[in-house]
């Protein structure tokens, strides 16, 4: 009995050392497995937020050729379902998309409203002049062109808020997602998200008309998007609304 308790304590401590190897391996598996799935659940938000841009992007073409004007920004402020929540202002040109007058969702797919910049001179069909805020009266209409073939925007694209480097400029209509982080994103309550700072600060002023877009990192993940004056223009004079 004595010379086999031994040999039992010794058979019992190996089983207990590789049981904890094995929880030990598939702990390790289980967190590679659930940061692999977080990656590729990026990957995949990322992608949508992407299609979504550019589906926004189509849509207020679309809005130009029916209205003969780009669709003014809503107010960022306003909590969903209450009274002009994601209609258009045009005394504004910092907001979000006007997700009510152009019949499309509100949030990206991280359930924040999208940044939305629109030049008045393309989408008050008063006198261009942006000195002074547009204030239609009588309201909008949809037959009168604000702009002519030759009417620049004045939002510009930089690689970074702190350079002079322009990846486009003058153009008219700019579009941000901010992303995963969401960093200065406005909320359907009608709140801001705090804490964006140097780039996506940038992304989230409602005071200019200067936005960045770059490659996404870990200090920065808005996606940014914007309507090509060139490209607006040859849809308008298609669809008769320039000369």
């Amino acid at each position: 009995m004595n010379r086999t308790a031994p040999a039992k304590f010794i058979q019992s401590g190996f089983t207990l050392v590789e049981l904890t190897m094995v929880l030990i391996i598939v702990a390790l598996l289980s967190t590679g497995l659930l940061f692999g799935v977080s990656a590729q659940r990026s990957v995949a938000e990322n992608a949508d937020a992407q299609r979504q841009l550019e589906n926004i992007r189509e849509t207020l073409l679309g809005f130009a050729i029916a209205k003969s004007r780009l669709p003014c920004p809503a107010r960022a402020s306003i909590p969903s379902g209450t009274v002009g929540a994601g209609e258009e202002d045009c005394s504004i040109t910092n907001g979000v998309i006007p997700w009510v007058t152009l019949g499309i969702t509100e949030t990206d797919p991280w359930g924040n409203r999208i940044t939305y910049y629109s030049d008045q001179c393309f989408s008050c069909d008063s006198i261009c002049n942006r000195n002074v805020a547009c204030n239609p009266s009588p309201p909008l209409s949809s037959t009168s062109t604000p702009f002519t073939l030759d009417t620049d925007g004045n939002a510009n694209i930089k690689e970074a808020s702190s350079s002079g480097s322009n990846v486009a400029s003058k153009v008219p209509s700019v579009i941000v997602s901010h992303g995963k982080r969401s960093l200065g994103a406005w909320q359907p309550t009608g709140n801001q998200i705090p804490g964006a700072s140097g780039d996506e600060a940038e992304n989230s002023d409602t005071t200019n008309a200067v936005f960045v877009s770059k490659v996404t990192g870990e200090d920065f993940d808005d996606l940014v998007t914007w309507i090509v004056p060139s490209i607006l223009k040859s849809r308008m004079v298609a669809a008769g609304r320039l000369p």
